[in-house]
């Protein structure tokens, strides 16, 4: 088994496959149905995830995308059935909006302990036409077992979260985790971020689970971070260009 990343078992049926040695702490999750599994990200792309999933599941697996920064599709390279939401299709299939030395900069921004193979100077960012489009609204079915597309744009314009409500799972992506929240990139956008913090609270969640850090979090974050975001725009600075601001569980940089 690669020691590159961590497995914990969410339930008998769904996994979480982190990256605990790397800063961003990226969580993947893969998710078994009666005839399908669906791989949530697949992470920086420095060491093979196909290779774990294997060893967990022999179903047909399709990768759905939270979003298409670096950090989350690093792994796609490895599968041939993947889906992002339309609007960030363009930066899988023609071009990624963040230059390739600022993501190999970003990688390499804190001293790490990579796969042997690993090799930064040959590093690319995935380039693929996905197999399907992602709306949201969509439902996608396991067998015996689905999730819900849910767009929340902010972080990126595609941003989905993923419910499923059978168990009330929320696979939050970027959108929520436990650390500093970002919507300073050109293409992130702090108003819609709020937007869909908001969107989110109308669901009934049991469980978070986060694309970042911390695994284990209180569903309480979901109002936390909205209390945050209201706080700013209270004092008119929900706008790029403001910094960070700090608060008791995270901070939100824009």
């Amino acid at each position: 088994m690669d020691n590159w990343f961590t497995v914990e078992e969410i339930d008998a049926h769904t996994f979480a496959i982190s990256e605990y040695k790397h800063w961003e702490e990226t969580h993947c999750y893969l998710l078994c149905g009666q005839k399908k599994a669906i791989l949530i990200d697949t992470g920086l792309g420095v060491s093979n995830i196909k290779k774990i999933v294997d060893n967990l599941t022999k179903l047909p697996v399709m990768v759905v995308t939270t979003h298409a920064h670096w950090d989350h599709i690093g792994g796609h390279k490895y599968f041939d059935n993947i889906a992002v939401h339309e609007l960030e299709r363009d930066w899988l299939s023609v071009e990624f909006p963040i230059p390739l030395q600022v993501v190999r900069k970003n990688l390499t921004k804190f001293p790490c302990d990579f796969p042997a193979e690993f090799d930064i100077d040959a590093y690319q960012i995935f380039q693929g036409m996905p197999q399907r489009v992602l709306n949201d609204g969509d439902r996608l079915d396991m067998g015996n077992r689905e999730i819900q597309v849910v767009h929340t744009p902010g972080h990126s314009p595609g941003h989905c979260c993923f419910y499923e409500p059978e168990r009330d799972y929320l696979f939050s992506g970027d959108l929520i985790y436990k650390g500093c929240l970002y919507a300073f990139y050109p293409s992130t956008d702090p108003g819609l971020f709020f937007d869909s913090i908001k969107r989110i609270q109308k669901y009934k969640v049991a469980k978070i689970l986060p694309g970042h850090h911390q695994l284990n979090i209180p569903v309480s974050m979901i109002d936390e971070i909205a209390f945050g975001f209201a706080q700013i725009e209270k004092s008119g600075q929900l706008k790029q260009g403001n910094g960070l601001f700090e608060f008791r569980n995270f901070q939100i940089q824009i």
